[in-house]
């Protein structure tokens, strides 16, 4: 496809897999974890991991004393603000629900782009937010709906969720600073060392006595393993090529697949149901994200073909 090879599409979808996997993962977790204990475990062994890569690969990991403190609030946005928001919103929304407002972040981040950077957004780019926030409207909807009380989508956990999605604009922007000058597994490491510190008093103070309480079993260790490996090192690790072959917009493109992947897979391995609703609502989703992703304005080219 237009000289992009086999395996970088491979890895894309790869790394959207690994993505929509993990808000099944975080349910298995919860099972038995509360919020804070699964995302300070999930941040500990990923550093672990990720100081392993950079070892092997030689990626060094000094940074640069005047942009300590943008990795400070680097760390602040993402993983802690944006971690406090999903991995508590995901107590209360489903797996599906959850991955479907975690993918109208490249959406939201139009607004920032266009104040901050100078990006150009066309009425095709606005009509595809509006038809992915519809289908969003539309997955939470059921007969006699009010709007949070959903069981599937109560306010407290949709509320939590945008947050999530807020707290990763603010950490695009700060990206933007740091990305040209260091290896995309330095900047993921300091993320995950500084998050694991941000979050590590929290779980000392609230959640120490569950953690203790709870007897690790072949499914937790399983699922928490899988979370940390595919989600926060594997995942990244795939998609940096991505971004390198085909670019930062076309490579968004492929986050479309997050919640198509993650209802499917909810489906099979949680038994959540898979209604006419939820396929009209991530059609609708899928629709304007590519909309969204779009170049140039639709309307204006059909109008002048009159």
């Amino acid at each position: 496809m237009n000289g992009v090879s086999f395996v970088t599409y491979f890895l894309a979808v790869l790394a959207m897999c690994s993505w929509a996997l993990s808000f099944v993962w975080i349910k298995i977790v919860y099972r038995y974890y509360e919020p804070l204990t699964t995302i300070t475990l999930r941040l500990f062994i990923a550093t672990l991991l990720l100081v392993v890569v950079a070892a092997v690969g030689r990626i060094a990991l000094r940074v640069r004393r005047e942009d300590v403190r943008w990795f400070f609030l680097l760390a602040f946005t993402e993983p802690f603000c944006y971690f406090l928001g999903e991995s508590f919103g995901m107590k209360y929304v489903s797996s599906t629900i959850g991955a479907l407002i975690i993918s109208t972040i490249p959406l939201f981040v139009i607004l920032p782009g266009v104040l901050f950077f100078r990006e150009r957004v066309s009425t095709t780019n606005l009509a595809g937010f509006l038809m992915s926030f519809s289908g969003i409207v539309a997955m939470m909807w059921t007969r006699g709906y009010r709007f949070g009380q959903s069981p599937e989508a109560p306010l407290r956990g949709v509320a939590l969720m945008f947050f999530a999605v807020l707290s990763a604009v603010f950490y695009s922007m700060i990206i933007k600073r740091l990305a040209d000058r260091y290896h995309p597994v330095t900047i993921v490491t300091w993320q995950s060392v500084l998050g694991f510190f941000y979050f590590l008093p929290l779980f000392l103070v609230f959640d120490l006595d569950r953690f203790r309480a709870v007897s690790p079993n072949e499914e937790l260790v399983g699922a928490l393993l899988a979370l940390s490996f595919f989600a926060s090192v594997l995942a990244f690790l795939c998609y940096i090529p991505v971004i390198r072959a085909i670019g930062i917009t076309k490579a968004n493109v492929f986050a479309n697949l997050i919640p198509v992947l993650t209802a499917v897979f909810s489906f099979f391995i949680l038994d959540e149901a898979f209604t006419s609703r939820k396929i009209a609502g991530i059609a609708l989703v899928i629709g304007g994200l590519y909309l969204s992703n779009m170049k140039g304005d639709l309307f204006s080219r059909a109008s002048g073909s009159e």
